[in-house]
């Protein structure tokens, strides 16, 4: 029997909700169902207050995700907060255009080395979240993502893959969970739409292989899945209910 791998949700999703209302809104996450959450900010809160509203709201912290130049400059503070709140995970979220030549991808290999480095001595994992700018191929063939992940330290470095954003640029996320298989503790999980537009999509109302994706869960060692959707035609609270209850009506059990 497979492990049982609990779903979170990544907070951007809610970015307007929670700029009116940031626990309010958390409340709301709980109340769908999710047992997680994956921060893109914390609302303002310090640490032991939002270690507080989680433990009331019967919510974990999955995973933060911190841009790249905070963990550049302000790292030991960063470790501290997820500490706090009892998050085991950080990730790099996004690279900024500007920093997205080949020679930026291969200085950011010592980068992410020494985050990694220092996060791994204090417990906590760290993982690169992608986009599809990552898999625009470089001079030597290789796509930028995959440079990352095979020149940075394995038990520094994981990734966190985005389905959505692979599938985009014309990848199979099942073939890169295979490729660095024990190195994705974190799953993006999203749809996408099947017209020419391929829009975000609520889970299971697109055309992403979701089935295969979630059942290479306990061999990829996932630990938390987590639901993002970037944008939504619906109310962005209809949109994570619907894919919550897909993931409940075809893959969660207890």
């Amino acid at each position: 029997m497979p492990k049982r791998i609990p779903v979170a949700l990544q907070m951007f999703s809610l970015r307007n909700e929670t700029e009116k209302d940031f626990v309010g809104t958390l409340k709301k996450v709980a109340d769908i169902g999710y047992e997680g959450v994956e921060f893109a900010g914390y609302g303002g809160l310090q640490a032991t207050e939002l270690k507080k509203v989680l433990d009331d709201l019967g919510l974990k912290a999955a995973s933060s995700h911190v841009p790249l130049t905070t963990l550049e400059s302000e790292l030991s503070s960063v470790i501290e907060y997820q500490h706090a709140i009892g998050n085991k995970h950080i990730v790099c979220p996004f690279l900024p255009p500007e920093r997205r030549s080949e020679q930026d991808y291969r200085e950011l290999v010592s980068i992410l080395n020494s985050v990694g480095e220092t996060c791994h001595k204090e417990g906590l994992s760290f993982a690169y979240h992608n986009h599809d700018f990552e898999l625009q191929p470089l001079s030597d063939g290789r796509k930028p993502l995959e440079l990352l992940l095979e020149e940075t330290n394995h038990d520094w470095v994981k990734a966190e893959f985005d389905v959505y954003w692979l599938t985009k640029a014309g990848e199979e996320p099942v073939k890169w969970l295979e490729k660095y298989q024990g190195r994705t503790p974190l799953v993006h999980l999203k749809d996408m739409t099947t017209d020419g537009e391929k829009f975000f999509a609520e889970l299971g109302t697109g055309g992403v292989d979701l089935s295969a994706i979630l059942n290479k869960g306990d061999a990829s060692q996932v630990e938390w899945w987590v639901v993002e959707q970037d944008q939504s035609r619906r109310t962005p609270l209809e949109s994570i209910e619907i894919s919550f209850q897909y993931l409940t009506k075809n893959y969660i059990t207890a």
